[in-house]
């Protein structure tokens, strides 16, 4: 496998190992060569003979603590780069870790107590180690990758690699063919991969308008092409292709349109784009409009693609860029290759963290490495968001703040972030229930619940100058809405605008009503507004016996601010975090539902007070009334028949005056 100047295009001969991935059988044997040479065994399992008797005590395990034979190992060990593993009882490798010094690392794992508990766990399942001495810790890198790809220990950072990108390949044949593939053996020069399938349709679209290149499947060869083997297709009737099966364009003049391909395969669409302008101006001059329209059309499809492909600074020759983001259990990582701006290879990583204590560092140098190995690129200056914890041999890290290069890093945090994205709603979309659990677990780390908040109830107060005040109360089950729970209420012991003492009223008659009946009462409680409404609710409940049973926040609308009872300083949640968005979903909520109730009950109390006004009509005249009329602006434009025809003359006749005497 090798590469061209620029790097970015991989040369095939047919083995499919040589394209884009190392071929694991031969990390394998270089491996076992490796630990061939330390004087240790491998079994056909790939597992070790153990060299020492077991002598942990419990308490030694209780304490993280070696047994005297793995003590006297460790003291050995030598402050120099390498890799070291940990074994099991079975003697098989349950972790494999690089060190710039091996003792001093290995000392590290034992004798205190890790805040993580799966390294807790690990040190716990230690009963031998073996370690492998190599030159620089970036060898050592370079080492424990092909390590952990070979043995898949259990209490490893994984890099999750079961996706075949896409590449573009131009073929090695008399005509050339241009196309996407994800098969390793062609005959031909790669290009890629491309992480998303579309970014490479828009590649093969533009190279499709602007060149006419063959896309049939035919093995053209010269004495096929002389005895007029191979028919002449529609896209060459449509000038899509130039008939090379017919010998109608010879091989230099359709390998001069390789050429311009091989260009914006390179990201060379820049360069390309200047030279059709140019073209374009000299045919013009020279009065050929038509063949300028010919090229123009060239010229606009290329500066469409630049204007969204081209990224970085054009007069940039080269550049390379890792994004990193990351959850609770995974990383992800994002690499580009820029040539003149444009990118010409993207590659998502993920990496299953398993809740180890490993660092974003680590993981970035880890992701170096696996990208260095796969396409055998040798990195010059690469653009980070934060430094890697390993120096590697003539690569210079630059850590942008702004400018070009922080433009390039933000469109790779953008893609690692989408992929993230994309990586969750898959596992939620093939386990739902999942995505609830991690909800949950999520919610109560945020809002420092006891328990899992899988009923969330929240309320809200409505009223205009203290008229028609109402409540609404709106009922989450697992994050989503349970519209069947949702409660309405009319305000009854409150007189005027009072929002303090309408909440506490609100949450006696709720909660004082579920607790009579039996209810289960919700794990969370959220009000709408700040610490005043936070306040009267604490106070209600505290009269109801229920504070510390049921967890109370406040929300308030400036700032998305968290407030807890008995805390002065409120709690900032991450815009982006999903807790947050639970929490605003319910209040929008509860504001819509109150909204619309008091909406409602406003209309209905000027319909029924301006009916009852009327000497001699009563609740149940109004109600028949609207009944009929379904308004009270037909019951105004009723005729006095009508009238009569529902309620009677007499009563027709004084709603009729009432509403066209002089006086209405």
């Amino acid at each position: 496998m090798n590469t061209d100047k620029t790097g970015e295009n991989i040369e095939a001969t047919g083995n499919p190992d040589d394209v884009g991935v190392s071929s694991s059988s031969a990390s394998r044997r270089n491996i076992r060569k490796l630990l061939a040479g330390t004087g240790r065994n491998i079994d056909e399992f790939g597992g070790f003979d153990i060299e020492i008797t077991p002598d942990r005590t419990k308490e030694d395990i209780f304490n993280n603590r070696p047994g005297e034979q793995l003590r006297e190992k460790i003291l050995n060990l030598p402050e120099l780069p390498g890799v070291y593993m940990y074994l099991d009882r079975s003697g098989k490798v349950i972790y494999v870790g690089k060190a710039k010094r091996l003792k001093r690392r290995v000392s590290s794992y034992f004798n205190r107590y890790h805040e993580v508990t799966r390294t807790n766990l690990l040190v716990r399942n230690i009963v031998d180690m073996r370690f492998i001495v190599v030159p620089t810790e970036e060898d050592a890198l370079h080492l424990e990758n092909a390590m952990i790809k070979e043995y898949q220990p259990r209490y490893n950072v994984l890099l999750k690699d079961d996706k075949s990108y896409p590449w573009i390949v131009v073929t090695k044949e008399l005509y050339p063919r241009v196309f996407m593939t994800r098969e390793k053996g062609i005959h031909g020069r790669y290009y890629g991969p491309y992480a998303n399938q579309a970014a490479a349709k828009v590649v093969l679209q533009l190279i499709r308008e602007v060149y006419p290149l063959r896309s049939c499947r035919h093995t053209l060869e010269e004495k096929g092409i002389a005895r007029n083997r191979y028919s002449l297709c529609l896209d060459y009737h449509i000038h899509k292709c130039l008939g090379p099966c017919r010998g109608l364009v010879s091989p230099e003049d359709y390998g001069k349109y390789i050429t311009r391909v091989r260009q914006i395969l390179n990201g060379e669409t820049v360069e390309l784009e200047n030279v059709l302008k140019d073209e374009m101006s000299r045919l013009s001059e020279e009065w050929k409009f038509e063949e300028a329209q010919v090229v123009k059309e060239k010229y606009e499809a290329v500066r469409k693609y630049n204007a969204k492909s081209v990224i970085g600074e054009a007069s940039e020759s080269s550049a390379d860029m890792f994004a990193y983001v990351e959850n609770e259990d995974r990383a992800f990582v994002n690499f580009m290759h820029l040539n003149r701006g444009a990118v010409t290879q993207s590659l998502n990583l993920e990496y299953r963290r398993q809740k180890t204590d490993i660092t974003r560092e680590e993981i970035l140098s880890m992701a170096v490495a696996e990208i260095g190995e796969r396409f055998d690129r040798e990195f010059k200056e690469v653009i980070v968001p934060f430094m890697p914890d390993v120096e590697f041999e003539g690569v210079r890290f630059v850590v942008p703040s702004r400018g070009d290069k922080k433009k390039v890093l933000d469109v790779g945090i953008k893609n690692a972030t989408q992929y993230m994205h994309d990586v969750e709603k898959q596992a939620e979309k093939l386990n739902p229930e999942r995505g609830v659990e991690k909800l949950m677990a999520q919610m109560k780390s945020d809002f420092r619940l006891e328990t899992e908040p899988r009923h969330i109830e929240c309320f809200d107060n409505s009223n205009i100058q203290g008229t028609n005040p109402v409540a609404s109360c709106v009922v989450f089950r697992n994050g989503k809405p349970a519209r069947r729970d949702y409660r309405h209420f009319n305000i009854k012991t409150v007189v005027g605008a009072n929002d303090f003492a309408s909440m506490k009223e609100v949450l006696h008659r709720r909660y004082t009503r579920m607790m009579a009946e039996g209810e289960p009462l919700p794990q969370l409680v959220v009000v709408d507004g700040g610490k005043g409404q936070l306040s009267a609710a604490v106070e209600a409940f505290d009269e109801m016996g229920i504070r510390g049973i049921v967890a109370l926040v406040g929300i308030a609308k400036r700032l998305e601010e968290i407030y807890f009872p008995g805390d002065s300083l409120p709690l900032y949640i991450d815009k982006k975090s999903q807790s947050l968005r639970v929490i605003q979903a319910l209040r929008d909520e509860a504001h819509r539902f109150g909204i619309t109730h008091h909406r409602n009950r406003r209309s209905k109390s000027q319909t029924v007070s301006e009916l009852d006004s009327i000497k001699g009509i009563g609740d149940a005249t109004s109600a028949t009334l609207m009944k009929e009329f379904r308004s009270l602006k037909r019951v105004k434009e009723a005729a006095l028949e009508d009238l009569a025809a529902v309620i009677g003359k007499a009563k027709a006749t004084s709603v009729y005056n009432h509403f066209h005497s002089p006086d209405n």
